[in-house]
């Protein structure tokens, strides 16, 4: 049995983690619309959500930092949902404060030439998401949307848990597209 010290520590860490990964984007709210840099396949290009919607809904994933083991699994496990939202006709790009350089080898490293990731070096879409971590302003939180055709944001998920978020868009999606 923890002592109270150590089990005042871990509440104190679950309620920290609980308090920093809250979406201010609700389901209904207008999505803002962003132009950036963003690789797929160690290429880069711009990203641009207005033309991304045009084809489909659109996931947009904030994750903190490129080649962290967490943000690592999350990238792995969307490469490999990846062909399956493409099946519902849907956009998969993840988003980090990292700069390009380091996107375009994550994009292929991590996230296997599946997906598109894209920078933020100002975090000005972090913020305008209210994704921004709490400790580190410039940092993306590990937050999900899915953003309808409509430029509406139709789910939103927040967890530490990098695995969860690709379970859930993808439900998400498959209710949105019906598919």
């Amino acid at each position: 049995m923890p002592t109270s010290s150590l089990r005042t520590l871990i509440c104190t860490a679950a309620l920290l983690c609980t308090a920093t990964v809250q979406a201010a984007l609700k389901v209904g709210d207008v999505a803002p619309t962003f132009r950036t840099p963003a690789a797929v396949a160690g290429k880069a290009f711009d990203f641009d959500m207005t033309a991304a919607l045009k084809k489909g809904p659109v996931v947009l994933y904030f994750f903190p930092k490129a080649f962290t083991q967490g943000c690592t699994l999350e990238a792995h496990a969307f490469a490999e949902a990846t062909p399956r939202f493409a099946a519902m006709g849907a956009t998969v790009v993840g988003m980090s404060h990292d700069d390009i350089d380091t996107l375009k080898r994550f994009s292929t490293e991590a996230c296997r030439d599946q997906f598109a990731v894209a920078s933020d070096p100002k975090a000005t879409t972090i913020k305008a998401y209210d994704a921004a971590a709490a400790a580190s302003p410039e940092r993306a939180d590990r937050i999900s949307y899915v953003i309808g055709q409509d430029g509406k944001v139709k789910f939103a998920h927040t967890s530490a848990d990098p695995l969860e978020h690709v379970a859930q868009t993808q439900a998400a999606v498959k209710q949105l597209t019906g598919k």
